[in-house]
């Protein structure tokens, strides 16, 4: 039983000293899922797997037919809508023009037809109303243009930042829904390695620590930072994640590739 209890302080004893050798795994910090916004048919596809892009590069086209209908029929609602404005706001400047020439008319005996200018008053008073109501429905026609504009946007999906193309569930004929990830991008030059490690070495880490790190498959060893600890997704585990920013150089390193550092002893 001694042999055992010495055995144990032993083990422990020797987890907390000397180095410590950790394996990790390659990540992007900057991964981009693509999910389609709407249905349709993918009319083309400009990327297959492993492309570069850059920001702004085509990825996909849907069909457009029916969204080009849509667009037309809200651009052409705004085109009435302004056209019945204009008319409703010529038929108010005729109206006024017409109660200054009452007026001018009976300007030097004072004698204006009541009758008449109640008319034109009434009718001024109507064609305003017209022109208010029309005035809000150039606004409304003009928000369902600019919200059909931002959805004729997505019938051409572009990026949203440079990486590469790791994942591409589409092809041309294909029907998405939305919601449905059609393409995955990652960022290969903004690299993190991902380390689990153990409640037990925790003290032997801390945020802004430089490590080594060691890319064993093209034998590429440089310094690293740790930039984050965290807790582990699943906490039964009993495990806290470690995130180590260093500096790729011109290497072809990527994510999902083996990494190992190498915890220092504080002597």
């Amino acid at each position: 039983m001694k042999k055992i209890i010495i055995a144990a302080l032993l083990l422990n004893a020797f987890s907390q000293a000397g180095d410590i050798t950790l394996t990790g795994t390659v990540v992007s910090d900057g991964q981009k899922m693509i999910g389609a916004r709407f249905m349709g048919y993918i009319k083309k596809v400009f990327v297959k797997l492993g492309d570069k892009v850059k920001r702004e590069d085509d990825l996909y086209e849907m069909e457009s037919a029916e969204f080009d209908i849509m667009k037309s029929q809200a651009d052409l609602m705004l085109e009435q809508s302004k056209i019945i404005v204009e008319y409703w706001r010529d038929k108010l400047t005729r109206i006024n023009t017409r109660k200054v020439r009452l007026k001018n008319t009976y300007r030097d005996d004072g004698k204006i037809n009541l009758t008449d200018m109640t008319d034109l008053d009434a009718q001024a008073a109507n064609v305003e109303t017209m022109l208010e109501t029309m005035q809000v429905a150039v606004k409304e026609a003009t928000i369902a243009a600019k919200q059909m504009a931002s959805t004729y946007n997505y019938i051409k999906m572009k990026a949203p930042s440079d990486g590469v193309v790791v994942q591409k569930n589409i092809k041309v004929g294909d029907m998405i829904m939305p919601g449905m990830l059609t393409i995955m991008i990652v960022d290969t030059e903004n690299l993190e390695i991902d380390v689990s490690i153990s409640e037990s070495i925790i003290s032997r880490v801390k945020t802004g620590q430089k490590v080594p790190v060691e890319i064993p498959s093209l034998n590429y060893k440089t310094m690293g930072i740790i930039h984050a600890i965290v807790p582990d997704a699943n906490p039964m585990t009993h495990k806290i994640k470690m995130r180590i920013r260093f500096n790729r150089g011109k290497e072809n390193i990527f994510p999902g590739m083996y990494a190992k550092i190498t915890l220092k002893d504080a002597q």
